[in-house]
């Protein structure tokens, strides 16, 4: 009986253990074959925006999909947005490393962002003389204090000490890369002669175990933690420091016992992906929204529909399709954007002088573009609501501001110069001579150079091109832009002047 009981705890013992080891078995990719192992090598350069997010993603799923079990993250960036590396961070500790090995194969900087990137892998390996670390968050035009710098950083805290969970880095030394307020020390364990890290707070006190001694200071308090490819090495934050990717596949290699193949998959980003981050940057942008708003202004100084008018399109195409492609823009402020310009132009090529779909179409046109700034459901309000969000919108928002202004000046100097060029006069409507009496200012379509007409209400005219309801009316060989008041006018009909608002003039039919 006694025997029958002890076979009976001794299964249950071992099938609790067994499971416990299942439980505990690490959610890391292992090697099928040690032999002739596929590598790939993805580049992580410059911003860390969404769209590399996207783009590292794409990537690695292709190197996946093509066999590579060793995938190497070149690290070339000062950073980013936060939750673009957060994401990335993210994808490379719950899914990539789950199917490959993860290398960050720092090649000149890994700083702030990047650093976040880089621990997210399973190894870290630095050319000679790189850094890596200064990792403190920040906002563009302002300063985080307080609460609000607390907030950031214990979000970015939690991060790297994921990813030091994970991958087995020195969590105390990642969390001095953050916060300035940490000073760390290198202590040596006595029992197994091992260093370990401790904040100032909780250095160890038996001298019989830690050789507190000779401890060592790492990261000053008032001061953000940057290590070079040396120092990394030295407390353990790189597996190794080499002087090129022969020495980094080298030293897997020796380590791992694995033979790499000789060409490795290089996998860059697509022109596609570096138009689409490039288009996003604030002086790209102001250089697209100077240009559509200056199409536009063009368009309706000139007759006709042409080449102006196309590239505005273009831009807010562009522009449009650019926030859109980062998630940025949802459906309803494109639909907000794009209805602005329809009511617009009802205002300006179908209904007279400039009211109410004009305003509306201002009003959803600026609603569409600020929303865009602000990445948000369909269902939410566009509005920043933590420092990474104000700090998108505020560099959307210098993008539009610096582009109106820059429309404004050259608007100003294509008024005042360009109609008195003979070569160019004729792309811009010229302001007429001053009125006397009853007569108004109006617009003419007249070569440079000539003494223009000066029209007034009740001047007769013969219609050039049919009016439906916008065309060209000749009043004394002097063609000007008019809008039919009414019925459509056919060509060759007399009308008159019935009204004038700025440069429209709304003719009727005789």
């Amino acid at each position: 009986m006694k025997n029958l009981i002890a076979k009976i705890i001794f299964c249950i013992c071992f099938f609790a253990f067994a499971r416990g080891l299942r439980a505990s078995e690490p959610n890391t990719f292992e090697l099928k074959d040690q032999t002739q192992v596929k590598i790939a090598i993805i580049y992580c350069k410059d911003l860390i925006d969404d769209g590399l997010y996207k783009s590292i993603v794409r990537r690695t799923n292709l190197a996946l999909d093509q066999g590579a079990e060793y995938l190497i993250y070149d690290i070339q960036t000062y950073g980013g947005l936060v939750k673009a590396a957060d994401d990335i961070s993210k994808f490379l500790i719950y899914e990539a490393a789950k199917k490959a090995h993860t290398v960050a194969y720092v090649t000149t900087e890994a700083i702030s962002a990047g650093a976040m990137i880089s621990v997210s892998c399973r190894d870290i390996v630095m050319l000679e003389n790189r850094t890596i670390g200064d990792a403190a968050p920040i906002v563009l035009g302002g300063k985080l204090e307080g609460v609000e710098r607390e907030k950031q950083e214990s979000f970015i805290r939690s991060i790297f000490r994921r990813a030091a969970q994970a991958n087995n880095y020195p969590e105390v030394l990642l969390e001095a890369m953050v916060s300035v307020q940490t000073e760390v020390y290198r202590v040596k364990n006595i029992e197994t002669s091992e260093f370990e890290f401790f904040k100032k707070d909780t250095l160890p006190k038996d001298p019989n175990l830690y050789d507190i001694a000779n401890k060592e200071l790492v990261s000053r308090e008032g001061e953000l933690l940057t290590l070079t490819s040396s120092e990394a090495l030295k407390y353990g934050l790189a597996r190794a420091e080499v002087e090129n990717i022969d020495g980094m596949l080298g030293y897997f290699e020796q380590r791992d016992g694995v033979s790499f193949q000789k060409s490795p998959l290089e996998l860059r980003t697509i022109w596609s992906e570096d138009m689409v981050r490039l288009i996003n940057h604030p002086a790209v942008m102001s250089v697209l929204v100077l240009v559509a708003l200056l199409g536009v202004y063009i368009e309706l100084n000139t007759p006709g529909i042409g080449l102006p008018g196309l590239v505005a399109l273009i831009c807010f195409v562009i522009i449009i399709g650019s926030k859109y492609l980062t998630g940025l823009a949802n459906w309803v402020e494109v639909a907000l954007f794009v209805s602005g310009l329809i009511l617009l132009c009802i205002e300006v090529f179908i209904l007279p002088g400039f009211g109410i779909a004009g305003t509306l179409g201002i009003i959803f046109i600026i609603t569409g573009l600020f929303g865009m700034l602000v990445k948000n459901p369909p269902d939410q309000i566009p509005w920043p609501e933590d420092a990474e969000s104000w700090q998108i919108f505020t560099n959307g928002a210098m993008g539009l501001v610096f582009g109106f202004f820059g429309f404004l000046i050259f608007a100003w100097a294509f008024t005042r110069y360009l109609p008195k060029m003979q070569f160019l006069g004729g792309l811009i409507l010229k302001p007429s001579l001053a009125k006397t009496g009853t007569e108004i200012e109006i617009s003419l379509t007249a070569p440079a150079g000539e003494q223009e007409k000066k029209l007034k209400i009740g001047d007769t005219g013969e219609v050039v091109t049919a009016l439906r309801p916008a065309g060209k009316v000749d009043f004394d060989e002097k063609i000007v832009d008019c809008v039919a008041q009414g019925d459509f006018i056919d060509k060759g009909d007399s009308v008159e002047i019935a009204d004038i608002h700025g440069n429209r003039v709304i003719v009727r039919k005789i």
